[in-house]
């Protein structure tokens, strides 16, 4: 009855004061936030906080790995958010981006930039000021993007500069969560499906499943219904892997190659060696 009366007499200021909380209800809801899990409460920092903080940076990126030339953002360190998690017993990130794209980070990698190693930063893209398309595609790598200073000095990899980042969460080893990665203890250390293990895991996981295990949802599970191996020669997979359109393509087609310099040679038949060994446990 109250709202009625003030329609009559402010009908105008009403009306302002309804468009307002619809405005504020659709800004509220599309507004950026990283989420960060790492024990306790999940936080969640909108591009606004992030750029607030007294550790926010102008950071130069001489050779960006998505945009594949220089860039410049305003960044803040990633030890800088996650220090109570880090000085603990955290063993692995995994960045989720929107995308589907899981990146597990060693927290060994990002404890390194402390000491002389590679420096993890969240960039963070300011709404005023968007980023520029990715190359070949119709969208930037905001709202937040996890990037390197120096990351020759830890041999960071390309799928471990996630961009549309969503989420960062502190989780378990990757074979520790996932015992069916592990492969058969009594392989000696320098076996070639040991250093396929690794090189999948850093490579491979951030798209593909193997066996169920892993969370992205990019590329199609490896192992299951039928293992890679079994479909394809081994040359057929090392075509794939350095360049997938090459061998097959579609409109949605996501993978793009790795190049020696990000994947040696040595690293793509151990991934092959690791497959087949996957295939017969």
């Amino acid at each position: 009855m109250l709202i009625r009366i003030l329609a009559r007499i402010f009908p105008r200021i009403l009306l302002l004061v309804i468009l307002l909380g619809f405005e504020t209800a659709r800004v509220s809801a599309t507004e950026r936030v990283l989420t960060l899990s790492f024990g306790g409460e999940p936080r969640r920092l909108t591009a606004a906080a992030l750029l607030a903080r007294p550790d926010v940076a102008s950071l130069a990126v001489p050779d960006d790995v998505s945009y594949h030339r220089a860039m410049t953002y305003r960044a803040v360190p990633l030890l800088g958010l996650i220090e109570g998690a880090a000085s603990g017993g955290l063993d692995t990130i995994e960045a989720r981006a929107s995308d589907g794209f899981v990146s597990l980070v060693p927290a060994s990698l990002v404890k390194k930039g402390a000491s002389g190693g590679a420096v993890a930063w969240i960039a963070v893209e300011d709404p005023a000021a968007p980023w520029p398309n990715l190359p070949g595609k119709d969208s930037g790598a905001g709202p937040f993007y996890l990037v390197w200073t120096h990351p020759e000095r830890s041999n960071i990899g390309a799928e471990q500069w996630p961009y549309a980042l969503e989420a960062l969460t502190g989780v378990d080893d990757p074979v520790r969560r996932w015992p069916q990665l592990a492969v058969d203890a009594a392989l000696p250390e320098g076996a070639p499906e040991r250093r396929g293990q690794a090189a999948f895991l850093k490579n491979c996981m951030p798209c593909h499943m193997l066996n169920g295990a892993g969370n992205a949802e990019v590329g199609p599970d490896l192992g299951r219904p039928l293992n890679v191996t079994k479909y394809m020669t081994p040359f057929g997979i090392k075509a794939v892997i350095r360049d997938p359109k090459a061998v097959r393509t579609w409109p949605q087609q996501q993978m793009t190659g790795f190049d020696k310099a990000n994947l040696p040679d040595a690293d793509v038949e151990a991934i092959i060696a690791f497959l087949t060994h996957m295939a017969s446990r």
